[in-house]
């Protein structure tokens, strides 16, 4: 059907999601005006420091069975748009116009230049080829200021702070408390905090008390414990922690093993070798300023003993201290590359396919203004790509 009418679509954010936005509704409509509103003096500033710089982009997806692990909020509505524009869908997009990304080992998608100014110096170049007004330093704190344009799409990503909702909150639109949901953890053991630095390649983390937990590599740190066992748990437990106040029992599998498992190998290094020191034959090839550790927080001086001098009991304890050990966070510490928060624009707001708000025809929501938040490992910009491609073709549709 031939359009008539002049038509104009206002994006309030000039993130990921806001220029993913407006590139797609500008390639399927390229007679529609669309101008990009950013509060601060540059667009894209968090595509930049992401990922270390090197903005993980997407993943492969070949490892995740069910998106409830990866989006611990927003699983449900994402495996529906997943139908229109996934993560297959996201890297040819990014290959046809001229970013090659490369899959890691670990199933995370980079550029292939391993430097994020990829993204973004394509999405500037598209921008400016499409006709994209860019606006920097404008603040849009409510929508009246918008009312010349037929569509407008909320992409401000997430805030800690629910008062950065207000303006939407005032039509009507159902707010979700906003909290961090990628964070580290304070742990207040001081023996624990010399060890800092070390890295366990394969640990569950889990909340005491509950059925939360993550593994992967877990990093100990000066403040306690970070990496990403311990940022997925983060995500995962982010309301119950807050709920109480970061203040919970943490207990950590060091060699996500069973007990049976950890007994069978402790019993093999005593039969083997009954004459070494405990703290010199590591199990599971812990590091072994780790295994000494625990060691001694298990059985104390008979850490130093030979594994033929260990009793049933010494047994048992090691056996505990590997796949129970147990600490107290006593607070969080933000992971200040990559922050993201869960809570936002409800998602009961929005329609599930087209996330058009249900009280306000013609206002759409992308990104992480949603209440939609996932792990590391790029499901974050994924759920900002597959939004935002969802709204701009919402747009595209309701003009046919």
């Amino acid at each position: 059907m031939e359009r008539t009418k002049y038509m104009k679509t206002a994006i309030v954010g000039g993130g990921a999601a806001g220029f993913f936005l407006a590139i797609n509704l500008k390639e399927m409509m390229p007679e529609m005006e669309v101008t990009i509103f950013e509060r601060s003096s540059r667009v894209l500033k968090k595509v930049e420091i992401s990922g270390g710089g090197r903005c993980n982009c997407t993943n492969s997806f070949l490892k995740v069975r069910d998106l409830s692990h990866v989006y611990p909020r927003g699983h449900r509505l994402l495996k529906r748009l997943f139908k229109g524009f996934d993560h297959r869908a996201a890297y040819e997009w990014f290959e046809h116009r001229g970013v090659p990304l490369v899959t890691q080992d670990d199933e995370c998608v980079f550029p292939a230049a391993q430097d994020s100014h990829a993204i973004i110096n394509c999405f500037l170049r598209l921008a400016e080829s499409l006709h994209v007004n860019i606006h920097c330093g404008v603040v849009i704190n409510e929508l009246e200021l918008l009312k010349e344009y037929d569509y407008i799409a909320v992409t401000t990503g997430g805030s800690p702070r629910k008062e950065s909702f207000r303006w939407l909150m005032s039509t009507g639109i159902e707010i979700v408390e906003p909290i961090p949901s990628l964070f580290t953890f304070n742990i207040v053991d001081e023996q624990l905090r010399q060890l800092m630095g070390t890295v366990i390649e394969d640990v569950t983390a889990m909340i005491a008390g509950t059925k939360l937990r993550a593994s992967g590599t877990l990093l100990i740190t000066h403040w306690g414990m970070s990496g990403p066992a311990i940022l997925k748990l983060s995500s995962y437990a982010a309301r119950v922690l807050h709920d109480n106040n970061y203040r919970m029992p943490l207990a950590v599998n060091w060699s996500n093993s069973t007990d049976q498992e950890i007994r069978d190998s402790l019993q093999e290094m005593a039969d083997f070798h009954p004459q070494k020191l405990v703290t010199t034959m590591r199990p599971f090839n812990l590091p072994a300023r780790l295994w000494e550790y625990l060691a001694t927080k298990a059985i104390g001086e008979k850490a130093n003993a030979r594994w033929c001098s260990l009793g049933k009991k010494d047994f048992n304890q090691l056996v505990n201290v590997l796949s129970n050990d147990s600490y107290s966070i006593e607070g969080r510490a933000a992971f200040k590359e990559e922050f993201v928060t869960c809570g936002g624009v409800s998602l009961t707001s929005v329609d599930s396919n087209t996330l058009e708000c249900k009280t306000r025809p013609g206002l759409f929501f992308a990104g992480e203004v949603l209440d939609i938040d996932g792990i590391t490992g790029g499901f974050n910009f994924q759920a900002a790509w597959t939004t935002a491609y969802t709204v701009a073709r919402a747009i595209e549709r309701s003009e046919e």
